[in-house]
């Protein structure tokens, strides 16, 4: 039998407490008991399927809802915990562990990252391109104030040709100048395919070996009920199996970021400050629901399950056949519209849909709890490699905005995120990157409501809201960055805005208080940003975002201009670098 216990220990960090204070972390104590058992459940889900047709039946009714909410407001106190106890042990503390305050008020700004070009190392020579442009461009960096930057780790470029082979010469090359500059890096461990995303620039396929073996079984791709696969990402199907040349998807990750590991360790801490991890497309923990190439997707069409792998198929016919309702594993939801309809123009997930059927939640819990699993396999390697380190491990959740306004959220479905009108899709993710020490990075920070289209009702605003509330109410660092290039100061200072969001209806008990993001990556470093309007109006940016402030004085203003005045010549040249 389960017991509850509550070490005063725990609270130390919150001294001195007043009596309220003390009876929330109580609470969220004792909910860390049904964390647990939602724990159990949700590793079930991601291998047997859900658990009973009574559980949905309850959660149709809303008796989940209590649970959900219970289950992520544990995640602080396990923090505390864990943290506590490896400060009276001795142990060292993750960065991502360290106890916070959710009610300080901030004491400085947020440092900001821009993110290096998608090409910056050559895929097919494994070489910097264009290293005086490369080199001239981080000296500006520097020079306006810029912490860092952000670099893809290509795996189809260091792992190309054979499996185990890893070829680090060209990062070695880039890192080496980065650390020269005197800039931080926030290094990407991309195991996706650059090239069909938004924003992608130049084509980096998987490992040609990786794409030999979808060739040999393509049930290894994403598929969608058309039978049109995707070589993104492996799909989280085939995880623990060793499908890639004797070796499981997930050995294959642990191994690339060891070797990363090995070859880096004399940058690591001091120069490389942190560490995310790609956990799907883009990147991002997600499917990919939406992919723009070949003009399959166009915003904001509401994308499609990607779930009709053999892998995949074989789970969710043991999900289905375990609550007694074997016709339901048979395929994903058959009215569920294509990639570019609307939520009313499908059965599933029009306003009154079959999203909000017993089906519908059986489906998409199941859906949405393989992701979670995949997330807790991949982030769980991680922290094995990266233990021993004291870098900062981060991951990336999509900001997909669009749909938000209607009842079932269709967009974020297909993508993955069990997040609709009546149902937090978020708080389960950012529970299982608290239990992992990981730093959330979101994206979509510059977007305003206002902005979008009506028709395709988008609310990032809302999102963004929805998103740093539940990590706030789970103890997770939030870092951003913006979804699309803009220089423009509207949309700079929105991330401002967003970057020191403070709530008067925090229903966790943070009203009114600011807790800044960690760290703001900028996307991204190109010829455009270093035109002079553009780079004036960044280097402001910029210094808003370190000083913690909402608008310039003399003073500041005059540092603007003599950086600005400072680095005008380097500019032009710079810019003129660029192809």
């Amino acid at each position: 039998m389960e017991t509850l216990t509550c070490s005063v220990a725990a609270i130390r960090p919150f001294k001195p407490l007043k009596q309220i204070q003390f009876q929330r972390l109580l609470t969220l104590a004792e909910h860390s008991l049904q964390h647990r058992r939602l724990a159990r459940v949700q590793r079930h889900a991601s291998t047997s399927g859900p658990i009973s047709y009574e559980y949905f039946r309850k959660a149709r009714e809303g008796q989940d809802q209590h649970a959900m909410v219970a289950s992520s407001r544990s995640g602080l106190s396990s923090i505390l915990l864990r943290s506590e106890d490896a400060s009276t042990s001795g142990e060292r503390v993750h960065p991502a562990c360290e106890p916070r305050n959710p009610m300080k008020k901030p004491c400085s700004g947020v440092p900001v990252y821009v993110m290096l070009p998608l090409d910056s190392i050559d895929p097919c020579q494994n070489i910097v391109n264009s290293k005086h442009a490369m080199s001239s461009s981080l000296q500006e960096l520097k020079t306006a104030g810029v912490e860092g930057v952000m670099m893809d780790i290509w795996w189809g470029i260091v792992e190309r040709d054979e499996p185990g082979r890893f070829e680090w010469r060209g990062y070695k090359e880039l890192i080496s100048m980065v650390h020269n500059h005197g800039l931080k890096i926030q290094a990407v461990m991309s195991f996706h395919q650059c090239g069909g995303n938004v924003g992608d620039s130049c084509l980096i396929p998987l490992p040609k070996w990786v794409v030999e073996e979808i060739d040999r079984n393509p049930d290894l791709a994403y598929t969608d009920k058309g039978g049109r696969r995707n070589y993104e990402y492996v799909s989280l199907g085939s995880d623990t199996l060793p499908v890639l040349r004797g070796r499981t998807p997930l050995q294959v990750y642990s191994d690339y970021m060891r070797s990363f590991r090995n070859n880096f360790k004399e940058y690591l801490g001091n120069c490389i400050v942190e560490v995310q991890v790609g956990m799907g497309p883009a990147g991002e923990l997600r499917y990919p629901s939406y992919p723009e190439s070949n003009g399959i997707w166009r915003f904001p069409g509401i994308g499609e399950f990607q779930c009709y792998d053999k892998y995949m198929l074989s789970s969710l016919k043991g999900a289905a056949t375990a609550i007694g309702r074997p016709e339901w594993g048979h395929a994903g939801p058959h009215d569920s519209g294509s990639y570019n309809d609307f939520p009313e123009d499908t059965d599933f997930f029009r306003r009154d849909g079959r999203w909000n059927s017993y089906y519908g939640e059986f489906f998409l819990q199941w859906y949405s709890s393989l992701l979670l699993a995949h997330g807790e396999r991949v982030l769980s390697a991680a922290n094995d490699v990266f233990r021993e380190t004291s870098i900062k491990l981060s991951g990336k959740v999509g900001g997909i905005h669009w749909h938000y306004g209607s009842r079932s959220h269709a967009a974020e479905l297909t993508a993955g995120y069990y997040n609709t009108r009546f149902r937090d899709g978020y708080l389960p993710i950012f529970s299982m990157f608290g239990r992992h020490c990981i730093t959330l990075n979101f994206t979509c920070i510059e977007m305003k409501d206002s902005e979008q289209p009506i028709e395709a009702r988008c609310s990032p605003e809302s999102l963004v809201k929805q998103v740093v509330l539940a990590a706030r109410n789970v103890g997770v660092c939030v870092a951003g960055e913006n979804a699309l290039p803009r220089f423009d100061e509207g949309a700079q200072r929105q991330v401002v805005a967003n970057s020191r969001l403070t709530f008067e209806d925090d229903p966790y008990g943070a009203a009114g208080t600011v807790e800044p993001m960690c760290a703001f990556t900028f996307l991204r470093m190109s010829k455009t940003l270093f035109q002079c309007d553009n780079w004036r109006q960044f280097v402001s940016f910029v210094m808003l975002m370190r000083e913690g402030t909402v608008h310039h004085d003399l003073a500041e203003d005059h540092k603007i201009s003599e950086i600005v005045q400072t680095t005008r010549m380097l500019i032009k040249e710079t810019a003129a670098a660029f192809t």
